[in-house]
């Protein structure tokens, strides 16, 4: 039912989000060069008459010459918005470019949001089937009952391409998932359960049909509504309700709930008491999925029935519903096969094949960051959202179901190789960024903002308590409360403030200080006046006697300058190099350039560190190293005087015999480009290199920073590896979420 993750944060923030840099959450980028007046020419007049000709003799090459085939259109008219009821079209627009960024972010799928001005049908109808040759499907959303039902049916019949109502068959196909694993586990079957549904609206009515598509007996579902049970000889109640109205003396949800298995909940908060749940049959099944409180709290239900089942639409607990699980690789199975539609079929595989998932082992970045090891059990019923095999598993088998029900316009023949595409078409580093906030909720840990008076600084910080990453510890002086209240925060007082002025932890920071010092020509004065008048050395102290787990600064000093400061209270690690690396991350790549803050001419060895700390790395963020020692010279042409410590390095990494890939030396078109990396097939490389190890600062920070300015990929970091004690140092011009992204990252062990 769910697709947020229960996060706090302030309305301020949400705003600011939603307004920095260019407004809103998506923009069209093109796919083809428009450089020159040739490729204008091609992309339009004349050129872009060639396909259209095409397209007119066979429809079909739509697909081909344009991005039909892979664009979505989500569509409302903004009469049910996420449970805050009708609040009109243009309101409703925010929650649809946060759809289209979903498709994109979980499936690959472009997608834009259309928002209609009218809640009358007819109209509705119309406007979208006119729309049917821009797009490859259509999701329709946030549409209330019962219009909901006579659009998506009316669409579905007069339309040749996919057309799904997300908060109808997206709940339904995920607690379709859930049923069927609650069954398993409890020695149920399909055939025999008795079903309680509480609620009869979109949602409740797609559930039930789909569940009933899968075995369940009509005569064994009890459908209830504010005024009880749908009975035969109700009266008042619509069309599709009545499809599934019985004929029972039950008249109560207390009285249909007597020996039930199962408690489909679609309603309101608190609708399901604990009584009622003590009536239920041995075992049962709790979907609970109002939002954002459930109609019975696991907690309560587990008092009365310890061998409840129970999933929710909430993040926190376990089994959470959330249809982040299905639209996006439900579409992406349907628009690779060009489906006609989504039918029954695909929704049921789609169903199977998320239940399956949930029964195999779980990937250790997901058990990592969700703090346990996830088995299939009570528990574990659905896939953790961020499961990333859910883009390989799910829309094969909807992209299989739709070929065997015949709705397939272009059948896949090699699914395995099918699969193998999936699995490349997004970047698993967004995966584990994702598992990495996870995980930080999963283990809180307490993080030092070491200038915490600037504004950029406080904003993380609250954004860092209320996401539920950690508790923020402020450095700042005696205003901090006020510039706190001044950006919405309520409760100013219950932040952790730590101010050199006041603090009983001076003598205890001057006298680590002065110990690490005085034999570097520095008197105690010079100790006291650097822990009284310096944030970073301050901060650093925090860090030193515990009072943090991690430490972020950068916003009002050069790189240098924070790191001179930090170098004199916390040490390189032994045995480790300390270095920076940049993240760029693209679409469907991901590349670490390392060493760009730290080491000016870096040795032979400590080439050879940071290449084998940056593979670590990668790995973390779930890619297979591949390094390559760059340079303006590919295997000594042409000659030069700077390459023996680059290859040296490479003797190195073969005396050490590490366990992954790496080259040198070679200039970056030959580590990036295949075409350019076939010139040299005695390379060690299998592919393109995804670890630039730079040959010295100057060449490093030079092209971090241009990545920075000028790449269209984002960029994270730079990332300081190899410190004794987790502490970040973050660009001047970092944003508030990107120093929270380095606060989660040093937080949870990624950058260490």
């Amino acid at each position: 039912m769910s697709e947020e993750a229960n996060v706090q944060f302030s309305e301020r923030e949400a705003l600011l989000f939603h307004s920095e840099g260019r407004p809103g959450k998506i923009e069209i980028v093109a796919s083809k060069p428009l450089t020159t007046q040739r490729d204008l020419a091609l992309a339009y007049s004349p050129g872009v008459a060639v396909p259209v000709q095409a397209i007119a003799d066979d429809p079909a090459t739509a697909y081909d010459y344009t991005a039909k085939g892979n664009l979505v259109a989500v569509i409302s008219n903004g009469t049910a918005i996420l449970g805050m009821g009708n609040l009109g079209a243009l309101a409703s627009k925010p929650v649809m470019e946060g759809k289209a960024v979903l498709f994109k972010r979980f499936a690959d799928v472009d997608s834009i949001d259309i928002e209609l001005k009218t809640e009358d049908v007819d109209r509705i109808i119309d406007a979208v089937e006119l729309m049917e040759p821009s797009f490859g499907g259509i999701n329709l959303e946030d549409i209330k009952a019962p219009e909901c039902f006579i659009i998506e049916q009316t669409l579905r019949e007069r339309m040749n391409i996919p057309v799904f109502h997300d908060d109808q068959h997206g709940t339904a196909i995920i607690t379709a998932a859930g049923l069927i694993n609650a069954c398993l586990l409890t020695g149920r079957k399909m055939d025999e359960i008795k079903v309680v549904v509480n609620g009869a609206g979109a949602a409740a009515i797609a559930c039930t049909e789909l569940i009933k598509a899968m075995g369940v007996r009509q005569n064994n579902v009890l459908m209830c509504d504010r005024k009880g049970v749908i009975t035969q000889d109700r009266e008042g109640v619509n069309q599709w309700q009545s499809a599934h109205a019985v004929a029972t003396d039950r008249r109560t949800l207390t009285e249909a709930l007597v020996g039930a298995d199962v408690f489909l909940g679609l309603s309101a908060a608190g609708a399901l008491k604990p009584e009622m749940v003590k009536d239920m049959a041995p075992a049962p099944i709790i979907f609970a999925m109002a939002n954002p409180e459930p109609e019975i709290r696991p907690e309560l239900a587990k008092e009365v029935r310890p061998d409840a089942i129970v999933a929710t639409g909430r993040s926190d607990y376990p089994n959470q519903v959330n249809n982040v699980l299905g639209f996006p690789f439900i579409f992406r199975g349907a628009l690779d096969v060009r489906a006609t539609g989504i039918n029954e079929e695909m929704k049921i595989a789609a169903a199977h094949a998320i239940a399956e998932l949930a029964r195999e082992q779980v990937p250790e970045e997901v058990a990592l960051a969700y703090g346990r090891v996830h088995s299939f059990g009570a528990d574990y019923i659905i896939p953790a959202p961020f499961d990333p095999r859910l883009m390989e598993v799910v829309p094969a088998a909807v992209a299989k179901a739709a070929m065997d029900s015949g709705v397939a316009t272009k059948p896949i023949l090699d699914m395995a190789a099918y699969r193998h595409t999936l699995k490349g078409r997004l970047n698993p580093t967004t995966s584990v960024l994702t598992l990495a906030y996870e995980g930080a909720r999963a283990h809180p840990k307490r993080v030092i903002f070491a200038e915490g008076e600037e504004e950029v600084v406080l904003r993380a910080a609250i954004a860092f308590r209320d996401g539920g990453y950690g508790t923020p510890v402020l450095v700042g002086r005696d205003d901090v409360p006020d510039r706190l209240r001044a950006l919405g925060v309520s409760d100013p007082e219950s932040f952790e403030v730590h101010n050199s002025r006041n603090s009983p932890l001076v003598p205890a920071m001057v006298d680590f200080l002065y110990s690490r010092l005085q034999r570097r020509g520095y008197l105690r004065r010079d100790a006291e006046r650097m822990v009284n008048q310096d944030r970073n050395i301050f901060g650093s102290l925090l860090l030193q006697l515990g009072e943090g787990d991690a430490m972020i600064t950068g916003i009002t000093r050069p790189y240098a300058q924070n790191m001179r400061e930090i170098r004199r209270v916390i040490d390189v690690a032994e045995g480790r190099t300390a270095f920076g690396v940049h993240i760029m991350v693209g679409r469907s790549h991901t590349v670490f350039i390392a060493d760009t803050t730290v080491n000016e001419r870096p040795t032979a060895e400590e080439l050879a560190d940071i290449a084998e700390q940056t593979a670590q790395v990668a790995r973390r963020m779930g890619h297979e190293p591949r390094v390559a020692f760059l340079s303006y010279s590919t295997f000594g042409n042409p000659k030069g005087a700077f390459l023996d410590n680059i290859r040296d390095a490479v003797q190195v990494l073969d005396a050490r015999q590490v366990g992954f890939e790496y080259e040198g030396e070679m200039a970056p078109d030959v580590a990036l480009n295949p075409r350019q990396l076939a010139n040299y097939p005695f390379a060690r490389l299998s592919g393109p290199a995804n670890i630039l190890i730079m040959p010295g600062l100057q060449s490093a920070h030079i092209s971090a920073k241009l990545l920075r300015e000028l790449g269209g990929d984002s960029m994270i970091g730079p990332m300081l590896m190899g410190m004794e004690k987790p502490v970040q140092v973050a660009p001047m011009t970092s944003t508030a979420s990107e120093l929270v992204t380095l606060a989660v990252l040093a937080a949870g062990g990624i950058a260490r």
